[in-house]
């Protein structure tokens, strides 16, 4: 059982907005802090727009990606194309960690060689806009990542969610280096900015992997559906529960035990009112069953 055409129709929409819109937000940041750092000459403003490169070219991977994602499954591929999704976010944290390479190499470079920042002013008018254009951008994913569950999505708002994070210290740092004197300061946030980068990462990349490795669903989902399957009256056993994930999609499949002298029709209507039950509580997930007679001695996977 899958969501209503129309609930799946709003979803498809509002993930191909989502991609358009971090789209649209990293080209005008590029912009924008291109002409910034070519006027100030500033370290932690460079940092900011080598970060806002990567987006871009991270956010059109995931256009892309989503793009994919939505072609409904065909005969190829009769899981659908889901882990295109997997695969954005990770060719994304590769191109963030690039880009972090790039920027602590300028901000040692820096510290080793100060230089002052010219025309402050413009550089912390260019990075209050984008500033507020992030959390806007921000705000908007986290909304369609919570009512889509998409992976793509979800990576490109953490990596933006990060963002906000730099353009704070960069503020700061372009303020303070422009009045007080202090060269070491703007480089040094650009390092900073670095670390917090890589930090934000981490968390793209585990999701990415565990899903494009079939990770199980987690532990608390697995004990709902074994809950779900065994509160059916005629149930007496279950087993092999099995669950992974792709795209916004999951797919789950278990054994159930009934009684041996059910007919065919029995079987099937008990299994198919469990498989309701299941689906109810996971939407977005297909469900396999599988029925054995209780007391057949057999194999089971311990895990």
């Amino acid at each position: 059982m899958t969501p209503g055409p129309t609930s799946s129709i709003r979803n498809d929409k509002l993930m191909r907005l989502a991609s358009y819109a971090s789209v649209a937000v990293a080209l005008t940041l590029v912009g924008l802090k291109v002409w910034a750092y070519l006027e100030t000459d500033s370290i932690s403003l460079l940092s900011s727009l080598a970060d806002s490169l990567l987006d871009l070219i991270a956010s059109t991977i995931t256009l892309f990606a989503i793009m994919v994602a939505l072609t409904p499954a065909d005969r190829e591929h009769r899981f659908g194309h889901g882990k295109s999704e997997g695969v954005a976010g990770l060719a994304q944290s590769f191109i963030v960690l690039t880009s972090a390479v790039y920027v602590a190499f300028e901000a040692v470079t820096r510290l080793l060689e100060p230089r002052s920042i010219t025309k402050p002013e413009l550089g912390l008018g260019i990075m209050g806009v984008s500033l507020g254009l992030t959390l806007a951008l921000v705000l908007f994913q986290r909304y369609v990542a919570r009512k889509t569950q998409s992976l793509a999505i979800a990576a490109d708002e953490v990596h933006y969610r990060a963002d906000i994070a730099t353009n704070v210290v960069v503020i700061v740092a372009i303020y303070v280096s422009g009045n007080t004197g202090w060269l070491w300061l703007d480089p040094l946030v650009g390092l900073l900015v670095v670390a917090f980068i890589l930090a934000s990462v981490k968390s793209i990349i585990t999701r990415c992997l565990d899903e494009l490795l079939d990770r199980e669903l987690p532990d608390e989902d697995r004990q709902r559906i074994r809950k779900l399957a065994e509160h059916h009256p005629a149930v007496m056993g279950f087993h092999d529960l099995r669950t992974r994930s792709s795209g916004r999609s999951q797919f789950i499949q278990f054994h159930l035990e009934l009684d041996s002298g059910l007919t065919l029709m029995e079987a099937h209507e008990i299994s198919d009112a469990v498989e309701l039950e299941v689906q109810e509580a996971f939407p977005m997930a297909e469900v396999l069953i599988h029925t054995d007679p209780h007391g057949l001695d057999e194999d089971h996977v311990s895990f």
